[in-house]
């Protein structure tokens, strides 16, 4: 595995997500996960998850101080007041003492980014959580989010695939030590099928998935929460780290982001402009 320094930690480069798993389905698949090598997994309020990613954190093998678990406060409740109610709330449904990485899931238009912030500041003082971030900000709501909080702001959790430029967002992260989490790296399944990922994850016997999923980890900072409910697909996702992308590969990628983007926004319209990770 390798990992990204960001805020005094290190974070796993790939981690899993749990978006849209629930009950037995996602303690299965979070049990797979950990069995083949994750040690980074994704969860939040909003996803009504955390009673069986907690249980499957807790009756794995795997010590609980190896796993980085993240998750999330729901734009309704980032009043001072509300963040640590939620926080509190996700540690007794994780059934854990703390989580590794505490997000503001969404900014909110009317609630200063200051106040919640400081919550979390205050979560973080007292343990609830060993780091804080945010998810779904621009590079000018993260920067605004860096200059009020107190703690480091680890990384900024947003949409990104090889069909979504982040370049700029990506390139801010850099400059500020800030890790940037692509989720939805796999664009919903969009990159199977894709030509020129298979044309390049045939030089090395890989996926298009995998290839996806290189292209991400494989860029400085960058962390991909990829999600699958099918053990040998959380293997296959896991199987990055045995390769390496050409620099002209790499831009190749990268260049998929102009002439494919306006078709998967066609596509993927939810996905886009309001998808609730």
């Amino acid at each position: 595995m390798e990992y990204v320094e960001a805020g005094g930690t290190e974070i796993p480069k790939l981690g899993f997500g749990t978006f849209q798993t629930s009950g037995t389905s996602c303690h299965t698949a979070v049990e797979a996960a950990l069995d083949c090598g994750y040690r980074h997994v994704d969860t939040a309020e909003y996803y009504g998850n955390e009673t069986a990613v907690g249980a499957a954190i807790r009756e794995s093998p795997v010590d609980r101080e190896e796993v980085f678990l993240t998750t999330k406060v729901w734009r309704s409740n980032l009043r001072s007041e509300d963040v640590v109610r939620a926080a509190e709330a996700s540690l007794d449904r994780l059934g854990v003492e703390y989580v590794d990485l505490l997000l503001v899931h969404w900014p909110h238009p009317r609630i200063p980014i200051e106040e919640t912030l400081a919550a979390m500041d205050e979560l973080r003082d007292r343990g609830v959580t060993r780091h804080i971030g945010v998810s779904n900000f621009t590079r000018e709501q993260l920067s605004e989010a860096q200059s009020v909080a107190e703690a480091d702001v680890v990384t900024n959790q947003v949409l990104y695939h090889p069909y979504i430029d982040q370049r700029r967002l990506r390139d801010y992260c850099v400059e500020t030590g800030t890790a940037l989490t692509a989720y939805s790296p796999l664009a919903r399944g969009s990159v199977l099928g894709d030509e020129t990922l298979e044309r390049i994850g045939g030089r090395y016997d890989k996926s298009p998935p995998q290839v996806a999923l290189r292209w991400l980890v494989q860029q400085p900072g960058v962390v991909a929460i990829p999600r699958s409910s099918s053990p040998e697909h959380i293997a296959e996702n896991a199987a990055v780290f045995d390769f390496e992308l050409a620099d002209e590969e790499m831009r190749e990628i990268h260049e998929l982001s102009g002439g494919l983007a306006m078709r998967l926004r066609n596509k993927l319209p939810s996905l886009v402009r309001s998808f609730p990770l």
